[in-house]
């Protein structure tokens, strides 16, 4: 039976993978919610790759736990593996089948009943927009549309899971809206976990980021309230009889200042100290010519930026 909505359809509690000497995956937890969009986040060598073939069971873990569904992948992995579909970078095409062939063989490999099998087939290619290509070569299709049926064979079984690793590479502008749009309404029946390098694709279909750093979960939490907890830490100042950069940083709160042209200067607020009143006063107080103080939007290449910006050097 599938996960009922809002419950979980995937806990890992102190998932962690050793190479030898090195650990590329450090103790995280992750939890994943029948119809929730996840974005999986991180730079390379984080441990991305790593943690999604735990997840799906390709890759065995050096220590922590995986529930699929309630069920423990270690302990049965074959029914646990049932309720994931996985959509790697490379779809695993055969360019010399056709559409309704590679989907039927999938749907056999995924243990779909042979009763259920073209109807499975017809659904998936339903859903990912694949209706009228199924007599087509694999080998013929764009780029586009192989990633549709790379997507069809990830769903094609009905499961609770679908993980897409870097579903709209190599899309041109039009592609990459339809998958993103085939992705959001995944998310409306099952739990999705996209990874991808691609910033504002996070932004526009996900519901929660979980970003990863030299194998630690660096954030967790949803978009919003990423943004907010980096949100309000500067603001673009307007003044027309404008002091010094140094007399602006002197105010309390305030840990720099930079111009952005005669009149116009960011300022970046120290951690969790809102120095805003204090600038409007300020500028009242000594006839600064105040006509604009507004946030900063922070966008979610920023945050990234901030919480993985320290390398460390091999």
């Amino acid at each position: 039976m599938s996960a009922e909505p809002g419950a979980a359809t995937i806990e890992a509690r102190g998932l962690t993978r050793k190479f030898g000497a090195h650990t590329a995956v450090k103790g995280i937890d992750l939890e994943l919610k029948r119809g929730e969009v996840l974005g999986f986040l991180g730079p390379n060598g984080a441990g991305k790759t790593t943690t999604m073939q735990m997840l799906t069971g390709n890759l065995a873990p050096t220590g922590g736990a995986i529930n699929i569904c309630g069920i423990d992948l270690l302990e049965a992995p074959v029914a646990a593996k049932a309720r994931i579909g996985y959509l790697p970078e490379h779809p695993p095409l055969y360019r010399e089948f056709t559409v309704d062939e590679y989907l039927l063989l999938a749907a056999k490999l995924h243990r779909v009943p042979r009763a259920r099998c073209r109807e499975a087939v017809e659904t998936s290619k339903r859903r990912c927009g694949l209706a009228n290509s199924g007599a087509k070569l694999l080998g013929t299709l764009s780029r586009g549309f192989q990633q549709r049926v790379g997507i069809a064979q990830a769903i094609v079984h009905g499961p609770d899971v679908v993980i897409l690793d870097e579903p709209t590479v190599g899309l041109d502008p039009h592609q990459i809206r339809e998958i993103r749009s085939l992705i959001r309404e995944l998310g409306g029946k099952h739990s999705v976990i996209l990874s991808t390098h691609i910033l504002p694709e996070v932004e526009a279909v996900c519901d929660r980021v979980q970003i990863l750093h030299h194998g630690n979960v660096v954030y967790g939490d949803t978009i919003a309230a990423l943004k907010r907890s980096r949100g309000g830490s500067a603001v673009l100042l307007g003044l027309q009889r404008a002091p010094s950069l140094d007399t602006l940083a002197a105010i309390p709160g305030i840990a720099q200042v930079h111009a952005v042209s005669p009149v116009l200067f960011r300022v970046d607020f120290r951690p969790h100290d809102d120095a805003t009143e204090r600038l409007a006063a300020q500028a009242a107080k000594n006839d600064w010519g105040l006509f604009q103080i507004s946030p900063v939007h922070t966008s979610l290449e920023d945050v990234f930026v901030q919480l993985t910006r320290h390398e460390e050097v091999d």
